[in-house]
């Protein structure tokens, strides 16, 4: 039996829970950042940009310093991107957990507990589905790096494939970033299926390949 439980979420575990979703985003940002530097016009960017000023300047130093400066301006550019979403979340659906998960029909918030100490947290809201699909959207996992491999993330996503197919619902959809890979292997162990790709709708989204995954888990038909 695990020693964790899967509860409600409860105004207390406020503060904690917030930091464990801002570093849980946060963590994130070096991945992106060396996904990044592996794409090959990035590469043949800086070199254009390192060839350009030593055949202008003659300087090997500032040939190579303003590569450096431009590859710190694309580390920026991943944090930035990171930290505003972590930003804007805390501001909206995090900023009131309890009424904006707890009060609302559709909407639910779980939290893992293990001695005494939340170790992990996820949501489950009605999707903006275009189609109408009585579906219910995963949101919001993440447990602290100290606690992974004990099989939380699992149970806080079966806690929402339960939590939908109680409700009736047809499936359980979530989207991710293309840089966190433990997660989509979590969620294709779980039974997921990759449904579609898309460039995340900001400035820069496809100069440094940050893609949104979408998948979807079906629930069978209980007959």
């Amino acid at each position: 039996m695990p020693d964790y439980v899967i509860r409600l979420y409860k105004d207390s575990d406020y503060e904690v829970v917030r930091d464990i979703f801002s570093r849980g985003i946060k963590e994130h940002t070096k991945t992106a950042f060396f996904h990044t530097l592996s794409l090959p016009h990035i590469w043949a960017l800086l070199l254009a940009v390192f060839l350009a000023l030593l055949q202008t300047t003659g300087s090997y130093l500032l040939s190579t310093m303003v590569v450096s400066l431009s590859v710190a301006g694309l580390w920026l550019t991943n944090r930035h991107v990171y930290g505003t979403y972590v930003a804007d979340s805390l501001a909206t659906d995090m900023m009131n957990i309890c009424k904006y998960y707890l009060q609302r029909d559709g909407y639910c918030f779980w939290v893992a507990e293990l001695a005494g100490e939340v170790v992990g947290m996820v949501a489950a809201i009605p999707p903006n589905s275009p189609t109408g699909e009585n579906q219910v959207e995963l949101k919001r996992l993440s447990v602290p790096t100290k606690h992974r491999g004990k099989g939380i993330a699992k149970a806080l996503c079966s806690t929402v494939i339960d939590y939908a197919r109680k409700r009736g619902s047809s499936a359980v959809v979530l989207s991710t970033s293309l840089s966190q890979y433990d997660a989509s292997k979590l969620y294709l162990k779980m039974g997921f299926r990759r449904t579609t790709t898309a460039y995340a709708p900001f400035t820069f989204a496809k100069f440094i390949d940050f893609r949104t995954l979408f998948y979807q888990y079906d629930i069978p038909v209980q007959r």
